[in-house]
């Protein structure tokens, strides 16, 4: 009996020892990440200095070469461009919109992404004609010629309803937590392809009919516009001047249309296509591990943004806090045993189509598209359906992939991705920073962002929980994303997490487990009908 509180007495000491040498580490990263952090300006830089970076635009490729020379400068290896197929660039020199009857109003509106410019300024009458399937052209044909088109229904107002700025609550959190059970439809993936062509359609419709241009209200009040466009491929351009409209505009033009007095509408849309280099470019750096035969983790982000605004807080926020990582990392001379791979992704905004490049070249691909129609689709619709997969001989080599794309809101856990075996390393990791409000591991996926194609083919890719701010509601995507939005505690605690899970990952012993390569599953209901369109 008195030897056995002897003995708990040694383990209690003995796994404190154990475990110091980590929390030194960590002590390390958290002084450099906290008191010489270099995070903010990496965000300015590419925020107010380069501005917005459309995929293969001049401002990308500024950021492409800039990113690489900030590796090099913090000692990182092999900083280099890898580059994939992508298409056009695409850039704003000028835009203007008025109404210039039944009088002279100013109105706030941005050109769609890879419409072509006006040459030149342009008036004409409107005519409200929402159409959002084509069995809707049938209601139009034979009325548009002259016209600049108004292709939304104008509803009658979107505020919102909810404090546009949050921080999650532990309640919120928790419910992030519950199992999310896949489900497969092959009705629904047909509807979705069908939707995929359906902005090219329009717009061949539309300059059939003769209009000289059209325009679409903003999902959001506030007078926020996006631009968001995605006919960058080559051959593919649309013909008409396509621009978005601040919903209060839009909804204004759209009573008045309806009045004896319809307006007239005047629009300048001066943009520019860049065809010198039809490839984009993924920005990488490593780390170098002492273990080659170990494999490598990753940390990365997307560098490519919309125009509305400078791209702050997507994603020169994520861009800059992989950056910081990596500085910290190299700047405490820490070698780990794997190495650790940094990503500045490519295309993320037209589809994933950076972080896909680097899927299908080192890590697995899927059988080919044999239907000629899909092969039109943005892969984005088509490549996770497409079986069986095929590993590479580097898909065993990547251990972890980690990602950040929400914005400049403080990390408070990560997404398990439904892997169970997981959640225990990550709960550990996560401990030593519940004193800065990152404390959950939550089974729940996320999606829509770099590490859904890497999950897609059996690769542990994990995104972090962060404080939605206004993300969602204002920022995202919209002409006011810019550094002003931006917390700066928030992402010098982001950095400081993602260079502390990242050596983790490359020093365990073990890789971390895997989820099982994916297989063509089953319906999720066998008796399923095909729902109407």
């Amino acid at each position: 009996m008195r030897l056995l509180p002897a003995f708990a007495a040694l383990s209690l000491v003995a796994a404190p020892a154990a475990a110091q040498v980590e929390r030194t580490t960590i002590n390390r990263i958290l002084d450099e990440g906290m008191n010489r952090s270099e995070v903010m300006e990496t965000a300015a830089y590419l925020s107010d200095r380069i501005g917005g970076r459309m995929t293969n635009s001049p401002q990308m490729r500024q950021a492409e070469r800039w990113t690489q020379q900030r590796f090099r400068d913090w000692g990182l290896s092999n900083s280099r461009a890898e580059g994939f197929e992508f298409g056009r660039g695409w850039s704003i020199n000028a835009h203007s919109s008025r109404m210039i009857a039944p009088r002279v109003l100013t109105l706030h509106s941005i050109p769609i992404a890879w419409t072509p410019p006006t040459n030149g300024t342009i008036s004409a009458g409107i005519i409200v004609a929402p159409m959002d399937e084509v069995d809707d052209f049938a209601r139009f044909r034979g009325r548009l010629r002259g016209r600049i088109v108004l292709v939304t229904h104008p509803g009658s107002g979107s505020e919102p309803g909810e404090a546009p700025f949050q921080r999650l609550t532990s309640e919120d959190l928790r419910n992030l937590n519950s199992y999310r059970q896949p489900t497969y439809s092959q009705h629904a993936i047909e509807r979705q392809l069908r939707r995929a062509e359906f902005d090219e359609r329009l717009d061949a419709f539309l300059a059939e009919e003769g209009a000289i241009a059209w325009v679409k209200m903003s999902r959001l009040d506030g007078g926020l516009v996006h631009g968001e466009g995605y006919a960058y491929e080559r051959g593919r351009t649309p013909r008409l001047p396509g621009v978005e409209m601040a919903a209060e505009d839009y909804r204004r033009l759209a009573r008045l249309a309806l009045t004896d007095a319809p307006p007239t509408l005047e629009l300048t849309s001066d943009v520019q296509f860049h065809d010198e280099d039809v490839n984009a470019y993924n920005i990488l750096a490593d780390l170098p591990g002492t273990d080659p035969a170990a494999g490598y983790v990753m940390a990365g982000a997307h560098l490519d943004s919309w125009v509305a605004a400078d791209g702050a807080q997507d994603n020169a926020a994520g861009s800059a806090v992989v950056m910081e990582a990596a500085r910290i990392l190299s700047r405490l001379g820490i070698r780990p045993r794997r190495t650790i791979r940094f990503a500045l992704w490519s295309g993320e905004e037209q589809a994933l189509l950076g972080s896909l490049a680097y899927v299908e070249r080192h890590l697995a691909t899927r059988a080919a598209i044999t239907d000629p129609a899909q092969a039109r689709i943005n892969p984005y619709y088509t490549w996770r359906n497409r079986w069986p997969i095929t590993p590479r001989p580097g898909h065993r080599d990547l251990v972890a992939y980690f990602n950040l794309d929400n914005g400049s809101g403080k990390i408070r856990g990560i997404h398990a991705e439904g892997n169970v075996a997981a959640v225990p390393i990550f709960q550990e990791w996560l401990a030593p920073f519940a004193s800065l409000g990152a404390t959950e591991v939550v089974i729940q996926p996320t999606g829509g962002t770099d590490h859904v194609f890497m999950q897609a083919v059996g690769i542990p890719g994990y995104q972090f929980i962060q404080d939605p701010l206004d993300y969602e509601s204002r920022i995202h995507h919209t002409n006011i994303d810019t550094y002003d939005h931006l917390k700066a505690n928030d992402l010098r605690q982001a950095a400081v997490i993602m260079a502390t899970f990242l050596l983790n990952a490359a020093n365990r012993d073990e890789p971390l487990p895997r989820m099982p390569i994916p297989q063509r599953p089953r319906p999720t209901d066998p008796f399923e009908y095909p729902a109407e369109d």
